[in-house]
């Protein structure tokens, strides 16, 4: 029974909420509110950070001798305690997986029901101690500073069972090849007295039954079923996304069914070595993109919005979307499951915790793996992102960074480990890491990714290069860099006001970063604000471009892939986003698609100074994604100095997987400052690739 639709709602007072559960209290006065959504949606809480207490009248037929009836909320954000006909039910915490009640007495006693909730969503405000597993949601750069995305986001309802209900379900492939694949399931029965029962798991046309004597009250019970000669399930780089249906019924002796789960499997197994991932044994360069919440008020995103994440990073010839701080809606994994998108999941932490969150940090890590595990697209879980903020480390001070983090602390130690060791008991298919944004460190001097912003933070995008040479580990996988740009629509900028924009409003509410974006893309040098805005467009585009080809030229040395940081905005803002909060792609979205093709032709970033005569050289490479050789390949380069030409050519074959150095091109400065273009074209067994460079090389003084 679905009980979504319009309750009362009135702010939360100490001389209320004595009272508030009470069915007789009179709450016509109180403000109408939809369910599922968020308060900060209707006008009378449009500033409001809870708590609220929330009421709902619902009737409710009496159910037949021997079901057992259960309320169910999908999604509460984040904190509720729950009464029904004026006595406590239980609380909830945690706003990304459901949280169910017995109300079997309830409902055989009456029929007429007044549910009662009292909602807490309380701000993050403490950079370093915050205590609600919120993540991305509360203070951090996809929403609003101020944002409080409290409410009963997803819906509510009542569902029956029989006597023998699945009160937790786990559903995990921890092995399969071409010849068997092997299935884990985990579930929790409950039964109010002593009982045989059958559990009976379908997988397509495999049918597995185990008899299962039952004690009273609670009973965990693990198995596994066998798939021979299954179909296996791909990355859409490396084949097709065969999908099954699995379901696990409960059958009582008399063969009826008590309780019934479902899950949409794929069979493959994930592994990952020195951050180079494997699917089915077949490696994979990994090219991903962060995400954020769909919406700031996720409940308030629709099924294609959502899905259409997932869409939007394949049509940008993604392999991997890391869902950054968050847990998404159900709809995006579906969609990352049908189309082939590998997920690095992080869990909802982000910054740092009071110590208070440790055991609930663990109950939920279980309940990740227990809503999430079945979907195959999930290659990674991590625990936390950025446990201790640190500014990268620049070109100039690569090991000032490293430095810093060699102290334990508690969050990067304590906290993040548990929560890798609670992936690793419950969900032992997939690689699991403590954290992210964690530089090499003692005792074992191994660190984690790095969030290396050459091109923003640091101020040349081509110094990643020697950077990652100086210190290999800091480019095994790179999950953020990038830049920030204006979106194609920038209402919210009040452009007419150009160039005294409210620059302090821009940065507090809609994430511009003023001091770096001065020193990158300086406002006060542009006549207009739409010249300012392209400007910084094409100044993202090029800092993306740079830093994805240089990452792909170290192809699984020592890189084993990226993600930019980040896919799409959930609010107006300037930000480091692709696709602007009004849905349109910046032209940072097509650098992406172009650096991410499966066959590119690149060359050393152009120098921006040289000594007069000095000789100078750029590498060309070409990198395949492809899973065969390109052969008879063809590389052409042209290069125009100071309005001379001079070309080369290079021929061979281009291993498959592979990035390969095929030539260098070479010049000699003049005596002055001078343009430089260059492009590179490749043709060869059905592949064309062009590129090219453009710039000015300055003249430094002879020492």
């Amino acid at each position: 029974m679905d009980l979504s639709g319009r309750w009362r709602a009135r702010a939360a007072t100490e001389e209320l909420r004595r009272d508030f559960a009470d069915p007789r209290l009179d709450t016509t006065e109180w403000a109408n509110v939809a369910v599922p959504g968020h308060w900060r949606d209707e006008p009378d809480f449009a500033d409001h950070d809870g708590p609220l207490f929330l009421r709902h009248h619902f009737e409710h037929v009496r159910p037949p001798e021997g079901q057992r009836t259960f309320l169910r909320f999908d999604g509460l954000f984040y904190q509720a305690d729950i009464w029904l006909d004026g006595d406590y039910v239980g609380d909830a915490e945690g706003y990304f997986f459901a949280h169910s009640f017995e109300i079997t007495d309830a409902v055989e006693q009456r029929t007429d029901h007044q549910l009662a909730l009292e909602l807490s969503c309380f701000p993050q405000t403490e950079e370093r101690s915050k205590r609600s597993i919120t993540g991305a949601f509360q203070a951090s750069p996809f929403v609003h500073p101020t944002w409080n995305p409290g409410g009963i986001w997803r819906g509510v309802s009542t569902y029956e069972t029989g006597p023998v209900p699945i009160r937790h379900y786990r559903t995990i492939c921890t092995h399969a090849d071409e010849h068997l694949a092997t299935v884990a399931l985990r579930a929790v029965l409950h039964t109010d007295e002593p009982r045989d029962v059958t559990l009976r798991t379908t997988v397509g046309d495999v049918v597995h039954e185990r008899a299962q004597p039952l004690a009273a009250g609670e009973n965990r019970i693990e198995w596994t079923v066998e798939i021979t000669d299954p179909e296996l399930w791909w990355p859409h780089a490396l084949g097709d996304q065969p999908l099954h249906d699995l379901e696990v019924e409960v059958v009582l002796g008399d063969g009826s069914v008590s309780d019934r789960k479902r899950r949409r499997i794929g069979l493959r197994r994930v592994q990952m070595k020195n951050w180079v991932l494997s699917v089915n044994g077949t490696r994979l360069f990994l090219k991903g993109a962060n995400v954020g919440p769909t919406r700031q008020d996720i409940g308030s995103a629709t099924a294609e919005e959502v899905s259409g994440q997932v869409h939007a990073a394949r049509d940008a010839g993604l392999d991997l979307l890391r869902v950054n701080a968050h847990i998404a809606r159900p709809e995006f994994y579906a969609a990352a499951d049908e189309l082939g998108m590998l997920v690095w999941q992080d869990f909802p932490l982000r910054g740092g915790y009071a110590r208070s969150v440790k055991t609930q940090a663990g109950l939920q890590a279980r309940e990740a793996v227990d809503g999430l595990g079945h979907h195959p697209s999930i290659a990674l879980w991590c625990g936390h992102d950025e446990p201790d903020p640190l500014p990268p480390a620049g070109p100039d001070k690569p090991f000032a960074s490293v430095l810093s983090h060699q102290r334990p602390t508690w969050n990067r130690t304590v906290l993040d480990g548990s929560i890798k060791r609670v992936f690793e008991k419950t969900d032992g298919s997939r690689p699991v890491i403590a954290h992210s944004g964690v530089l090499p460190h003692f005792p074992q001097l191994d660190g984690t990714d790095s969030h290396l912003w050459f091109g923003w933070h640091s101020p040349r995008s081509a110094a990643v290069a020697g950077l990652i040479a100086r210190l290999p580990r800091l480019g095994r996988f790179v999950s953020a860099f990038g830049a920030q740009s204006v979106p194609v629509t920038a209402e919210f900028a009040q452009p007419e006001r150009w160039p005294n924009l409210d620059w302090h409003d821009l940065a507090e509410r809609h994430g511009l970063d003023r001091e770096t974006m001065a020193a990158r893309v300086p406002p006060l040098g542009y006549e207009s604000f739409e010249a300012w805005k392209r400007a910084t467009q094409e100044y993202q585009a090029e800092v993306i471009k740079t830093n994805i080809e240089l990452l792909r030229r170290l192809k699984y040395r020592p890189t084993g892939g990226f993600a930019q940081f980040f896919l799409a905005d959930a609010r107006p803002a300037v930000s480091h986003s692709l696709i602007g909060h009004d849905g349109r792609p910046k032209p940072a979205f097509q650098a992406v698609v172009d650096a991410c093709r499966p066959v590119i032709v690149v060359a050393d970033p152009l120098p921006e100074s040289a000594m007069a005569f000095e000789q100078l050289r750029l590498d060309v490479h070409v990198v395949s994604d492809r899973r065969e050789t390109v052969r008879g390949a063809r590389v052409r380069a042209n290069l125009t100095v100071g309005g001379e030409d001079r070309s080369w050519v290079w021929e061979g074959d281009i291993a498959a997987d592979e990035a390969v150095k095929v030539g260098q091109v070479s010049w000699a400065a003049p005596n002055k400052g001078h343009e430089v273009i260059l492009d590179l074209e490749l043709t060869g067994d059905e592949v064309t690739a062009t590129n090219r460079y453009r710039g000015y090389v300055a003249l430094l003084d002879t020492p």
